[in-house]
């Protein structure tokens, strides 16, 4: 869609193997380099296209998300990452990693960029004028745009039936191909193919309830601002596995809920813009408006 409204398509760009990690390090075609941020990860899995629009290689990309693939590489490189409301971008020919959490969408310099991508990928996609949204802020966010915090709940054990998801797309092609599997993303595999029906079936229950603990932690507001990353990029070299967590923290909620959510950078720092299902349009005229230091 993007090349018939007049993209060029420059190449393709190195990603976290199967999409399965935050830090690009490619066991197959080596770690992507951070150009903002030397000898610090690019994050991951969407890192290469993160990392080509730091370098001035393109002036779009697309990534996939499922627990913060666009937004993390997006933070990691000081540029914008747009995850949009669950199905509204289609995932047809994507390899999925877990498809009730899986997403696509683009990433850009700016806002506007991303914007314009959505009007392609979207058919009659519309940003609407909007005065003054109600703003929220949660876990430690700047509460100096206009805001309130919120005490807005992270999920809790719901990370099994992600796993069981993973498992399920992997569970043959694992079986045959184990030893062409990087050591990171087997491990990885290997724990999902240990979680059983039942501790999926209870994390399908928490999700359940988490999405509606979301919405009560938001009534009264429209839009939700939280910090992308809860630590800083950590080295390039750094074990995934140990970081993994901690570099989710806060992006994975909003795929466990199918929010549309935007990272874009705020001085030395990324910040999540987040709207309920179906406002990516409030979400990205938020952005633009932040983007351009307007109320």
């Amino acid at each position: 869609m993007l090349e018939a409204a007049g993209y060029a398509n420059v190449g393709k760009t190195n990603l976290h193997e199967f999409a399965y990690g935050v830090t690009s390090q490619n066991p197959h075609f080596g770690t992507v380099p951070n150009p903002v941020r030397p000898g610090r990860t690019a994050g991951g899995s969407s890192g290469g296209s993160a990392a080509a629009l730091a370098a001035d290689l393109a002036d779009l990309a697309l990534g996939t998300d499922s627990g913060g693939s666009i937004r993390i590489p997006a933070a990691c490189c000081s540029v914008v990452g747009f995850k949009p409301t669950f199905g509204l971008v289609s995932l047809d020919g994507v390899f999925p990693l877990a498809p009730t959490f899986d997403h696509a969408g683009p990433m850009a310099r700016t806002v506007g960029d991303c914007i314009a991508a959505m009007e392609v990928l979207v058919p009659g996609f519309e940003v609407p004028d909007v005065q003054a949204p109600r703003i929220a802020t949660a876990w430690g966010a700047d509460e100096g745009l206009g805001a309130a915090s919120t005490d807005f709940p992270l999920p809790e054990r719901v990370g099994p039936a992600f796993m069981r998801e993973v498992a399920d797309v992997h569970r043959e092609l694992f079986a045959e191909h184990r030893d062409s599997y990087g050591d990171n993303v087997g491990t990885k595999i290997e724990r999902c193919l240990a979680v059983t029906e039942a501790e999926d079936a209870a994390a399908r229950e928490r999700r359940d309830e988490y999405r509606q603990r979301a919405e009560e932690a938001l009534e009264g507001f429209d839009l939700l601002v939280t910090p992308t990353l809860s630590i800083e990029p950590p080295p390039a070299d750094v074990d995934e596995l140990t970081v993994r967590e901690a570099l989710i923290r806060f992006t994975f909620p909003f795929n466990c809920l199918g929010w549309p959510a935007l990272s874009l950078p705020q001085g030395a720092m990324s910040v999540q813009i987040v709207g309920r299902p179906g406002d990516d349009g409030l979400v990205l005229a938020a952005g633009l408006s932040l983007e351009r230091g307007t109320p």
